[in-house]
């Protein structure tokens, strides 16, 4: 999976995909200290396991580097930066059955938005997957000979 790079400078307005969610029910927002161990068992129960270990670094930072995505007072989709690497966007996951909602283009926008305002000029989306989501939400383009990447040497269980 490669990494793939972003102009912080150049991103498509925050507010649009924040209305867009909003007008569904779902707020996109900072999540709070107090909330970590819901995000972190959410994460836990619908993803991986070192995602947990990931977010847990985003709560760490000052300020948190998490955001979600909630409906109903329930998690829906989660987003951090600087978690894995300083400038790195990710990790990142929505509900599976929430998805086409605007909810990860939301995510990542706001994630994005906050990172060039801790004067980033360029966010690195690390080990992607959908990388056609990527480029046509945020123009993100690959970076060569990124593959494996930080990941390469990852420890397993």
């Amino acid at each position: 999976m490669t990494d793939l790079l972003v102009k912080l400078y150049e991103l498509p307005p925050l507010e649009a995909a924040l209305t867009r969610v909003r007008q569904s029910g779902v707020e996109v927002r900072r999540a709070l200290a107090a909330e970590k161990h819901v995000v972190l068992a959410w994460i836990a129960e619908q993803f991986y396991p070192h995602w947990v270990s990931e977010c847990e670094v985003a709560f760490s930072r000052q300020p948190n580097s998490c955001f979600v995505a909630v409906e109903q007072g329930q998690i829906v989709g989660f987003a951090c930066y600087d978690a894995t690497c300083k400038n790195f966007f990710g990790p990142t996951g929505v509900d599976e059955s929430q998805r086409g909602r605007g909810i990860g283009a939301a995510l990542l926008l706001a994630c994005l938005h906050a990172m060039a305002g801790q004067g980033y000029a360029y966010g690195i989306i690390g080990g992607v997957g959908p990388a056609d989501f990527y480029a046509r939400i945020v123009g993100a383009i690959e970076i060569p000979d990124s593959t494996p990447g930080i990941y390469g040497d990852m420890l397993s269980s």
